[in-house]
């Protein structure tokens, strides 16, 4: 198949994403395209991916940079030069929506993964994305999420099933070169007895209620069990206060030599998400024989068996992660018991989420085959 990702934005997470979608298909043999913006991390990709980049957009689009009609030209002109099987939109931007009419008109095959079907709390664009979640659906001949929790919604928005697919979200945080030369990059693993919180530091990932459950641990106990917490974000802003004294902090963009280090030694991960849609860091944990601490919030308990791959707790309730997390640490051998589970469980998950990817493709690309044959190539009227 010729696959052509499209992501304008040159978000990391988004670009972490659609490299591992890419990665895999064009390892397996197909001729697989990303049409991006130039201000993209090129080296999350091998080279066996060909990157186009006729735009040189800054941000997710959410800003006037969505009103610049030559660049979209442009994107949408590289995205039918590539004459793809199918199209898949990795991402949001504001542009997807009419590039998904541009293709409808071409009668190119589109998939787009819905990341979330509700905004973030205190992201300020709530109203504009549930309008463009919307357009995506009705205009999109599939949507893939990322937890059951959400195809379900789908299917009562009235989407139907033969639309949808739902798999785990499982790529790792590392690039290309990586994923080139190591088979396995989990391959010296040890159990310390510290958490790892990894990740950019923002209000919706409960910053504030996994301090204030630090502070609280070893409050009259000897355990050794403490907290690091690795990634960029303005960390004064989620915790005023001194910070609790077995907290140790690495507040800056951490490299992929870095966060192999940190997830090969931790003793667990925890994710104290007060507000999320899912995350790929619970699979890295797993990826790496860690258990995980999660929320109970949006897909997230889905990717943990409780007390065999991990633990769910409450959002926003310190005194009960404290305890978890203490109760955790302090047994080593819980720890590898449960991440040895854990891999077992990324492993089943990584075979099956491959093979309902290629079977959603080909069945699309098949559909499109039929149907291009009738329709001109002209997209004139676009914007």
């Amino acid at each position: 198949m010729r696959i052509c990702y499209v992501l304008p934005s040159p978000t990391f997470g988004m670009h972490q994403y659609t490299a591992d979608l890419a990665n895999r298909l064009a390892l397996a043999d197909h001729e697989v395209h990303v049409v991006t913006t130039s201000r993209a991390p090129r080296d999350r990709y091998t080279a066996r991916v060909a990157i186009h980049t006729p735009i040189e957009t800054k941000d997710t689009g959410v800003s006037l940079g969505a009103l610049d009609a030559p660049q979209y030209r442009r994107l949408r002109d590289a995205v039918l030069d590539v004459d793809a099987d199918l199209v898949h939109f990795s991402g949001p931007h504001p542009w997807n929506v009419l590039l998904l009419r541009a293709l409808r008109r071409q009668g190119v095959p589109t998939l787009h993964t819905l990341h979330d079907l509700d905004p973030h709390s205190g992201s300020g664009y709530g109203a504009l994305l549930r309008v463009w979640n919307r357009q995506v659906i009705a205009l999109a001949d599939h949507i893939l999420v990322h937890g059951e929790t959400y195809y379900d919604r789908l299917l009562d928005m009235g989407v139907a099933s033969e639309r949808v697919t739902s798999t785990p979200l499982l790529h790792l945080f590392v690039g290309g070169i990586w994923l080139s030369t190591w088979p396995d990059l989990a391959v010296s693993v040890e159990y310390q007895p510290w958490a790892l919180f990894f990740g950019r530091l923002r209000p919706y990932k409960g910053l504030e209620y996994l301090m204030s459950a630090c502070a609280m641990m070893g409050d009259g106990r000897s355990s050794a069990a403490r907290i690091v917490v690795a990634g960029s974000g303005n960390l004064p802003s989620l915790w005023a206060g001194p910070l609790p004294e077995r907290l140790e902090v690495h507040n800056y963009l951490i490299s992929d030599e870095e966060a192999m280090d940190l997830f090969s030694r931790c003793g667990l991960l925890v994710l104290p998400y007060v507000d999320a849609t899912q995350s790929a860091l619970i699979a890295a944990a797993y990826y790496f024989r860690k258990p995980v601490i999660v929320t109970r919030t949006g897909a997230l308990p889905e990717y943990v068996e409780e007390e065999v791959t991990g633990r769910i707790v409450e959002p926003d309730h310190p005194a009960g992660l404290a305890r978890s997390l203490e109760e955790m640490l302090g047994d080593p051998d819980g720890l590898k018991r449960m991440g040895t589970a854990g891999r077992a469980w990324y492993d089943a998950r990584r075979a099956a989420e491959e093979r309902a990817l290629v079977e959603v493709y080909m069945r699309l690309s098949e559909s499109g085959r039929r149907v291009r044959t009738r329709l001109p190539l002209s997209v004139k009227g676009d914007v």
